[in-house]
C-alpha cells in the first residue's frame, strides 16, 4: 500500500472509533440498547426512569468493583466499557509513535469531537474548548476576564473552593473586589435565591457566578432567572456546569449566561481528566488565554486550547462516551438519576435522628444528596459505612453543611440503594441506643 493511502487508511480507522458506524459503541452495545431502547419506547422518561430491566442493559455496560459500592459518583464518575476499550486502543495507538500518532492522526479528530460536543450542548462549534476539567475551563475565565481594580465579583460560599480562591487570587493580584452569599440549603424558593443575588449587586458589579448544581449538596440554582436579573444590572454571568452537564436535560444557551465550564468526567462518564469550556462568540475575542497563544485577542475559541502536549486518547475516548449518553437519552438519564436518589431519600428520611440537606423536589434537585445522622460527625459517619458496609461517600463538613455526599449513577443498582438504606437505619438505631 503506498505511503499516503497507508496514511489515510489509518487516520480513518482511528477516527472511526468514536464518530461512525464503526465505533467500539456500535460494534459492542447498539444492537442490545437498541432492543431495549424499544422496549420502552412506550414509556415517558419518568415511567422508563423505573423499568429495571432497560437499566440492567446499562447497568452491564459498566465494570464497576463489586468489592464496594460507590455512591460518590458526584467527584468523578466511572467510564463505560467502552470508554475504557476506546482509551486504550488510542493509548496502544500513540505509543507506536507518539509524534505522528498524535499530531497528525489523532489531533484530526479534535474538530469531528468539538462538533459533537457542541450538538450535546446545543451551541456552535465555533463556542466550544476541549480541555481537562471545570478548574481549568473557569479558571481559564476568571483569570481571562478583564476585570480592573475596584470591579466586583458576586459568587456564593457554597461555591467550588478552586472558583472561589482564583477569585481571591484576582483580588489580591488585581484588587478586583470578591463578594460571597451564603447560603442555608435547601431552599425550595427560586425567588429568594435570586433576591439574594439582587441584593449583592453594585454598579460596581461587572460578573456573577453561579454554581448550576452545587456539589455540597446537589442544589440546583435557578440559573435562567439570575442571569436574566444580573444582565438586566449591566453584568456578565459564569456558569460552573461541573455537576450538571451530562446529567440535567438542558442545553447551554437555556441557561442564558455568557460563560459555562463543566467537567466530562462526571455523568458524561467521559475519561478522567476531560473537560469543556463554552464561551458566548462575541465575549471570546476580549477573554485572555490562560496560557501563551500567539494572538490573544484572536476571536477564535481554539485559542483556549493551547496546552502544548496534552493526551489525544483522553479526548478521542469523549466520543464513546457521548455515544453511550446518546443512547440511553439525556431526559431518561436526569429521571433514572433523580429516582434513584429519591428511592433511597424517601426511605431514610423518616428514621429517627436522620436528616436530609437536599431538596427532593426535581426543581431543586437531581442526583447529589446530603443526609446527616444526629450525634455523628460527617467523617464518622463515612468512615463507619466504608469500614463496616463498603459503602463509598465523601463527608462534608463546611459553611453550614454538616454531612455525607450521596450520588449514584445509572450503574447503581436498587438493590444496592436497599444495603445503603439498611446500614443508615443500623448506625441511626444504634446511635440512639447509645
Amino acid at each position: 500500500m503506498p505511503i499516503n493511502d497507508r496514511r489515510s487508511f489509518i487516520k480513518m480507522t482511528a477516527l472511526a472509533g468514536a464518530f461512525s458506524a464503526n465505533s467500539l459503541f456500535r460494534q459492542a452495545h447498539a444492537a442490545e440498547l437498541e432492543a431495549a431502547s424499544s422496549a420502552v419506547s412506550h414509556l415517558d422518561a419518568a415511567a422508563a426512569a423505573q423499568n429495571e430491566d432497560f437499566w440492567g442493559v446499562i447497568q452491564r455496560g459498566y465494570s464497576v468493583s463489586p468489592q464496594i459500592m460507590n455512591l460518590n459518583n458526584g467527584g468523578v464518575s466511572p467510564a463505560p466499557i467502552v470508554v475504557q476499550q476506546a482509551l486504550e486502543r488510542y493509548n496502544q495507538m500513540t505509543n507506536e509513535g507518539p509524534s505522528y500518532f498524535m499530531w497528525q492522526i489523532l489531533d484530526q479528530g479534535r474538530e469531528p469531537l468539538r462538533e459533537k460536543l457542541a450538538r450535546l450542548a446545543g451551541t456552535s462549534p465555533e463556542e466550544i474548548a476541549i480541555d481537562r476539567n471545570a478548574t481549568e475551563a473557569l479558571n481559564t475565565i476568571i483569570y481571562g476576564l478583564p476585570l480592573k481594580a475596584g470591579d466586583e465579583v458576586v459568587g456564593s460560599k457554597q461555591d467550588y473552593p478552586n472558583m472561589m480562591n482564583a477569585y481571591r487570587q484576582r483580588a489580591d493580584r488585581d484588587g478586583i473586589v470578591y463578594k460571597q452569599i451564603s447560603f442555608d440549603f435547601p431552599i425550595e424558593d427560586k425567588a429568594k435565591i435570586v433576591k439574594a443575588y439582587e441584593e449583592m449587586i453594585t454598579p460596581k458589579t461587572k460578573l456573577v457566578h453561579i454554581t448550576h448544581m452545587v456539589n455540597w449538596v446537589g442544589q440546583l440554582m435557578p440559573v435562567q432567572e439570575i442571569a436574566d436579573m444580573a444582565h438586566a444590572k449591566g453584568c456578565e454571568v459564569i456558569v460552573d456546569g461541573a455537576h450538571s452537564f451530562g446529567l440535567i436535560d438542558f442545553k447551554i444557551p437555556d441557561l442564558h449566561c455568557d460563560y459555562f465550564g463543566t467537567s466530562l468526567h462526571k455523568f458524561l462518564s467521559a475519561p478522567i481528566g476531560s473537560g469543556m469550556m463554552w464561551v458566548k462568540r462575541d465575549k471570546i475575542e476580549k477573554l485572555w488565554p490562560l496560557t501563551c497563544y500567539g494572538d490573544p485577542h484572536s476571536a477564535d475559541i481554539r485559542k483556549f486550547e493551547a496546552l502544548g502536549t496534552r493526551s489525544f486518547p483522553i479526548e478521542q475516548g469523549i466520543g464513546e462516551a457521548i455515544n453511550f449518553h446518546e443512547a440511553i437519552g439525556s431526559r431518561r438519564k436526569q429521571e433514572r438519576v433523580f429516582y434513584l436518589k429519591n428511592y433511597w431519600a424517601t426511605r431514610v428520611k423518616n428514621v429517627p435522628g436522620v436528616k436530609l440537606h437536599t431538596s427532593l423536589d426535581p426543581q431543586f434537585s437531581c442526583a447529589i444528596c446530603g443526609v446527616s445522622v444526629e450525634g455523628v460527625a460527617p467523617h464518622d459517619l463515612m468512615n463507619t459505612l466504608f469500614d463496616k458496609y463498603k459503602i463509598h461517600t465523601v463527608a462534608i463538613d463546611y459553611e453550614k453543611i454538616h454531612c455525607i455526599r450521596v450520588t449514584p449513577h445509572v450503574y447503581t443498582t436498587i438493590a444496592d440503594l436497599d444495603k445503603f438504606v439498611d446500614a443508615m437505619g443500623e448506625i441511626a438505631k444504634g446511635q440512639k441506643k447509645a
